[in-house]
């Protein structure tokens, strides 16, 4: 059986944002329950008092100040070390029978350098090649018969070591997107492992982006 508190709930959990800002109690329930009212009324199909539905938001924030706080929080604080790299290039390039090949050629040569970035990842239809841009020449030679699909210069990572629990604690990577979407962070590319993720920004946005990551510890 459909009730208040449950229609409540399920609203507000399909709208991200409006989560993560009642769980800081930065929303003034009154104005919320009256553009809530209309919707609420029709999956409940009665009419519902509009102090019933501030009741329930208001058991919700403090719920899931409860739920959404405390596992997050204990994972944030046990961030690991945060490495910031700059000066990195973004390709990505269509996949095709023969760029495998090509990646093997490009790896191999770039054993030969000490101290670069190089990550890869590969989707459906899309490779992606990240590298420092001092050997971004050696992409162009590796890769000058692949069909380029966008190329993004000037860009800076972030990479962030997670604790192990960050596997099994929901909403870690919504909490960290969260943060950098408030502050008008652009992401380019996101890479990540089990316990380590890097993210790929602007070098005009890395000073901020790191502020917002470092911030998570003291939550």
């Amino acid at each position: 059986m459909k009730t208040v508190s449950s229609v409540v709930e399920h609203y507000i959990q399909t709208k991200p944002f409006l989560l993560g800002a009642l769980s800081q109690g930065i929303i003034n329930l009154t104005s919320l329950s009256r553009n809530m009212m209309t919707e609420l009324e029709g999956e409940l199909g009665k009419e519902v008092k509009q102090g019933a539905i501030v009741m329930a938001l208001k058991r919700l924030s403090v719920d899931l100040d409860f739920r959404l706080n405390h596992k997050i929080i204990k994972v944030f604080k046990n961030l690991g070390e945060i490495t910031v790299r700059s000066s990195l290039c973004d390709y990505t390039f269509a996949v095709t029978d023969s760029i495998l090949n090509k990646q093997v050629e490009f790896m191999s040569e770039i054993n030969n350098y000490s101290d670069i970035f190089y990550t890869s990842s590969r989707g459906v239809s899309e490779t992606n090649i990240v590298v420092s841009e001092s050997v971004s020449h050696l992409v162009d030679k590796h890769f000058s018969d692949e069909r380029l699909l966008h190329k993004f210069d000037n860009l800076a990572s972030i990479t962030v070591k997670l604790p192990k629990e960050n596997v099994s604690t929901p909403g870690i990577y919504y909490f960290i997107f969260q943060r950098l979407a408030w502050e008008g962070i652009v992401i380019n590319e996101v890479i990540s492992t089990s316990c380590e993720f890097t993210l790929l920004v602007s070098e005009d946005e890395i000073d901020v982006a790191f502020k917002v990551i470092k911030d998570l510890k003291s939550l």
